[in-house]
């Protein structure tokens, strides 16, 4: 939501599933919210990819005729990099998630979501601030950590390495600011470095390869997700 005396920015969605019905439910929803712009809707893979190139953000069904969501996931990271795609799924397959956070997905729902899930998903991708569900995804990840065949890339500097952990902890920039006792603005520049230096689109992407360099264990995640809650 904007601040007080600021515009909203309005955020240009794109609605991508093979069943009409689905996609008048989702149009409806997000209508009702003055900062979200229902701008296009495709019923495949491929009208997905030509819509949603240019948009803020894609609904995408994993599962459509033609091109399926993981392949217009990939073309959309390549031809539309600032453009964040989430995937929707009628059941929550831990496989078929991992896999399209790794095609580039921001994140993910379930078609039976709360409508207000689904808003907030889509406000929460589109600022950019902190990972979708990062619950779920420490789920998700624990058969991967450590999986990487890559090393650490040895141009991170330490302080960039304690950021991407706390990133995939699913932490904000403001959070991550408080526990390392700096400012917002000193994460941000830390957050765009790393982002670049791994050649990560977003902070998921960032995450996925914490947990598959092994920077971050799903025990310590829950550990620290404990500990925060005691706090």
């Amino acid at each position: 939501m904007a601040r007080p005396g600021e515009s909203a920015a309005v955020i240009r969605v794109v609605l991508a599933d093979d069943e009409k019905l689905i996609r008048s439910g989702w149009a409806t929803v997000l209508s009702l919210h003055d900062d979200i712009d229902v701008t296009a809707e495709a019923a495949d893979g491929r009208a997905a990819v030509a819509a949603g190139t240019g948009a803020d953000v894609v609904l995408m069904d994993i599962r459509m005729p033609g091109m399926d969501g993981l392949a217009a996931t990939r073309e959309l990271a390549r031809r539309s990099p600032k453009t964040r795609v989430i995937m929707v799924t009628t059941f929550e397959s831990d496989q078929l998630v991992w896999g399209a956070l790794r095609a580039g997905a921001a994140g993910y729902v379930l078609k039976r979501s709360p409508a207000g899930e689904l808003v907030e998903a889509v406000r929460l991708v589109y600022r950019r601030d902190a990972v979708l569900f990062p619950d779920a995804l420490r789920r998700i990840a624990s058969p991967h950590v450590g999986t990487a065949r890559q090393r650490v890339p040895v141009e991170l500097t330490p302080r960039e390495l304690d950021v991407l952990r706390h990133i995939a902890l699913g932490q904000s920039n403001a959070e991550i600011a408080s526990a390392l006792h700096v400012t917002k603005e000193t994460v941000k520049t830390h957050v765009g470095n790393l982002l670049n230096k791994l050649g990560a689109r977003d902070r998921t992407q960032a995450a996925v390869l914490a947990y598959e360099l092994g920077l971050v264990s799903t025990g310590v995640a829950e550990a620290a997700k404990s500990r925060w809650h005691r706090e």
